[in-house]
């Protein structure tokens, strides 16, 4: 009785043993928090591969995206779209889509923006140059007359025949802010060199900026400029033309004609479209005006290596020490007063 007894007890304290070291349930893990993906979409008015000002906008999204993470921006684009009809529905389509920001990357788009954006109020929306805001409309506006003066400078100090053409598009806004940037560098540079400013009535019209910069060319330019889609035009027949070289803006364009591209005035879009990434986060969805220029490195100035022996030395160096003027603030390019 007693030997039942003990085996009894025995069990018992086996089994109080063993639910003891029993593993207790495992506790659920936290549920991973979930990525939130900043949506923005473009709207260009002309080609994603223009080689100026809708390009420089692409690679800066670009970069956007490779910094933050595919898996934190998407971005989408919908290209040729100078039509403000055409360009509004895409505006709008997107901002029902739930994107979170819109960029419409052209001044032509500003009326388009002030009739769709009060339906969405909830959506960021950006253009530029421009200057009118609304609480969800943020306006980009780059100094061009800053990088202007510097290469209007440059184009004064090399020139040869003492000509330096300029082939603009529309004799409004960002255009006009960079061709005065250039006129008052090149008379900063060299009193005596003369410039020659001529425009194509359109920011598209490739064929007739080709046919301008010709006919600058045949004039005595030596050293050409000029903003907008179709300053490839002219830049390509600069390129067609021995001796001749270009200044480019918005972005360096010396990848498609590496022996005729002197040096170039480059936005950088990167850091405005993560700004206004920043500041939507924050609860700003708009109301600002956003500046490029030297001082904030949104506006660079780069020069094409393979033609540093076109650059005299001393050009090199008053080009130089204006930007170190410009970025400190001694030196302020104005603008025609309206």
């Amino acid at each position: 009785m007693k030997k039942k007894l003990l085996a009894l007890l025995l069990a018992v304290l086996t089994l109080s043993a063993l639910s003891g070291c029993a593993a207790k349930p495992a506790t659920p893990a936290p549920e991973a928090a979930k990525t939130e993906k900043i949506r923005i979409a473009l709207v260009l008015p002309a080609t994603v591969d223009d080689l100026a000002w809708g390009q420089s906008m692409v690679e800066g999204l670009k970069a956007v995206q490779n910094t933050m993470g595919k898996d934190k921006v998407e971005i989408a684009t919908s290209e040729k779209l100078g039509n403000a009809v055409d360009a509004g529905s895409a505006i709008r389509q997107y901002a029902t889509q739930g994107y979170d920001i819109i960029i419409a990357h052209g001044s032509q788009y500003q009326s388009v923006l002030t009739e769709i954006t009060k339906d969405f109020p909830k959506t960021t929306f950006a253009y530029g140059t421009g200057f009118a805001t609304q609480p969800n409309v943020f306006a980009y506006d780059p100094q061009a007359q800053e990088g202007g003066y510097l290469l209007g400078m440059l184009a004064a100090l090399t020139t040869k025949t003492g000509i330096v053409g300029i082939v603009g598009p529309v004799e409004s806004g960002d255009a006009v802010k960079y061709n005065y940037g250039v006129q008052q560098g090149v008379l900063k540079g060299k009193a005596d060199v003369k410039t020659r400013t001529a425009y194509t009535g359109s920011f598209n019209d490739i064929v007739g900026a080709g046919n301008l910069a010709k006919t600058q060319m045949g004039a005595g330019a030596d050293i050409l400029t000029g903003s907008s889609q179709q300053a490839v035009g002219a830049l390509r027949a600069v390129a067609e033309t021995p001796g001749k070289y270009w200044l480019s803006t918005d972005m360096d364009q010396s990848s498609i004609a590496p022996d005729h591209v002197l040096a170039a005035q480059v936005y950088n879009w990167e850091k405005i479209v993560t700004k206004i990434i920043e500041l939507r986060k924050k609860g700003t969805l708009g109301g600002q005006v956003l500046t490029l220029g030297f001082a904030d490195g949104t506006i660079d100035l780069k020069y094409n290596p393979k033609l540093a022996d076109k650059i005299p030395a001393e050009a090199k160096a008053a080009v130089e020490q204006a930007k170190k003027d410009i970025i400190s603030g001694k030196l302020k390019v104005e603008l025609p007063k309206k």
